[in-house]
């Protein structure tokens, strides 16, 4: 096997491999190893020139045995309809690990949004919704940001939707505004949920996070929330990156610095006291905690022997290839899988969900102290599996995921 496989392919061989050691059903087997529904859609918009440019976009729901479709919407020009499957599959079994009542899904449009002004992007939203308005709604599969979305498109995907039913659906999309029914936990929920899962993995492994050095590639929405909050907790974070490069400091960065330039320059590297790295050379610096919150394929079979930190905690979607992982497992690196570890934000939409569709609403603690006690039961429950299977936390995570799932299908039967 090569790492050139793509994230799709690497995905269904995590299921595959887990199917066996779980004595899945030959028959739930083949219906996990594909999809209910793949959509692909065509999205004219006018530019603010005149002209017409069409875009393609898709919404793909793997399994829905569990509950509605639940998943983010991405914008960029590397999205296609495996990427997108690959991810709707991740997402079932991250609702399942954590027992979130959700199956998974996955959206986007291949575009750049960079090259796109505001009403060209609103456009776009509102004429993707309108292309895939009958596969989604709050019992059906409710979208969420994702890669270059935000609340404000989820704005435009809930208007969009109530106009075309006639009334307000809050419960449409999760990641919404506070001003519409959003939850002010949301928008860092995701990395507060790895914050909780590297807290428990420290408990759990017999370390003190407070003297270990992070590394976290990406310095986007999860990332740069992740670098706060461990900041916060007293963690030292010697490095962060972004698309452009990273930052080193093995005496620890000052986030608090940090995050002021990048909102003032909009750039990592106004930051002076540092030296620039790529992030190549991000991933192999000597730490304790490595935590990409980047993109999918970040640790390969070409860079997973040199990778030195002890503990890996995914907090970005499919970061570690199929090969990686089994080098890092060989090698004793613990690796908290992102079906796990990046499912804070899955938990909070759901939140926001019941919430939207009971019109009642938590407080931000209240929220947290929720997300916190349903991380970490997740984690307790899958390093558990882990020590009695004599397995890893990914094959843990999925075992629990998958016959999680199983048992919904096997429940439900086949129609007709």
């Amino acid at each position: 096997m090569t790492s050139d496989r793509g994230l799709l392919q690497q995905t269904i061989d995590e299921l595959d491999d887990v199917a066996e050691a779980v004595h899945l059903d030959p028959g739930i087997h083949t219906i996990l190893r594909q999809p209910r529904l793949q959509v692909t859609v065509s999205v004219p918009v006018r530019r603010d020139d005149g002209s017409i440019e069409a875009f393609t976009g898709f919404r793909v729901q793997h399994n829905t045995s569990r509950g509605p479709a639940k998943g983010g919407i991405r914008y960029s020009p590397h999205v296609d309809l495996e990427e997108i499957t690959a991810l709707a599959m991740l997402m079932t079994w991250k609702c399942a690990v954590v027992g979130v009542p959700y199956g998974g899904a996955k959206g986007g449009v291949q575009c750049d949004p960079s090259t796109l002004s505001m009403p060209e992007l609103e456009r776009l939203t509102r004429r993707y919704t309108s292309e895939i308005v009958n596969f989604i709604g709050p019992q059906k599969d409710i979208p969420a940001p994702d890669m270059n979305t935000n609340a404000r498109v989820m704005a435009w995907i809930m208007d969009t939707y109530s106009v075309d039913v006639g009334y307000s659906v809050p419960g449409v999309v999760t990641g919404k505004p506070l001003s519409i029914g959003g939850s002010p936990a949301r928008a860092a929920a995701t990395s507060r949920g790895v914050m909780i899962v590297i807290m428990a993995a420290a408990k759990q492994l017999g370390f003190d996070p407070l003297t270990r050095r992070c590394v976290i590639q990406g310095y986007g929405n999860v990332g740069r929330n992740l670098a706060e909050l461990l900041c916060e907790e007293g963690c030292t974070v010697v490095a962060v990156s972004d698309i452009n490069g990273g930052l080193y400091n093995p005496r620890g960065l000052n986030i608090t610095e940090l995050s002021r330039i990048m909102d003032e320059t909009g750039s990592l590297f106004g930051y002076k006291d540092a030296d620039r790295i790529t992030n190549e050379e991000l991933l192999r610096l000597p730490c304790d905690i490595l935590v990409p919150a980047a993109v999918e394929n970040q640790i390969t079979d070409k860079n997973a022997d040199q990778i030195k930190a002890s503990v890996i905690v995914e907090a970005a979607n499919g970061p570690t290839t199929y090969e990686a992982d089994r080098i890092l497992e060989a090698r004793d690196v613990c690796v908290v899988p992102d079906i796990l570890a990046n499912a804070g934000g899955v938990t909070v939409s759901y939140f926001e969900w019941v919430q939207g569709r009971q019109f009642s609403f938590w407080n931000e603690r209240e929220t947290n102290l929720k997300l916190r006690d349903i991380m970490e039961k997740a984690f307790s429950r899958v390093y558990r599996i882990g020590q009695q299977r004599n397995v890893s936390l990914r094959k843990a995570a999925l075992m629990l995921a998958v016959e999680r799932v199983a048992e919904a299908i096997q429940v439900r039967g086949l129609y007709p």
